[in-house]
């Protein structure tokens, strides 16, 4: 067993796979999944785990060049809003529509409990090197 990092194994194996200008969805429990991608649903109830504990902890196991959140966060949800404000300055932010059809084309959706709207960004892999 891993002594440290993510231990969910699906959740982990699937970082294993990823590769430069892989995407991956972290979205709310009431973000739509796509069809398509491989899905690693980490939703226990309402609010668990919340979005920011699953982005550190992807953000500990992942470089990302780049983030792409929907605009209605702002308004929606300010506290997500100044999360994903401090990790990524260049965040690029999209309707919301434009993100549900961006994540289309993400190789991992990684569903969290949160329970507060617009707590979705979709990450955009780069690498150590």
């Amino acid at each position: 067993m891993k002594r440290a990092g993510i231990l969910n194994r699906h959740l982990s194996g699937a970082l294993a796979e990823l590769g430069h200008g892989d995407g991956v969805l972290v979205c709310d429990a009431g973000m739509p999944i796509p069809d398509g991608p491989r899905v690693v649903d980490l939703a226990f109830r309402a609010g668990v785990p919340s979005f920011a504990e699953v982005l550190d902890g992807l953000l500990a196991e992942l470089v990302v060049e780049g983030a792409t959140a929907a605009q209605e966060i702002r308004e929606a949800n300010p506290t997500a809003a100044a999360l994903l404000d401090g990790e990524f300055p260049e965040l690029r932010l999209v309707t919301h529509e434009r993100l549900k059809e961006l994540s289309a084309g993400a190789r991992l959706v990684v569903r969290t409990g949160e329970a507060r709207p617009y707590a979705n960004v979709l990450l955009r892999c780069g690498v150590f090197f």
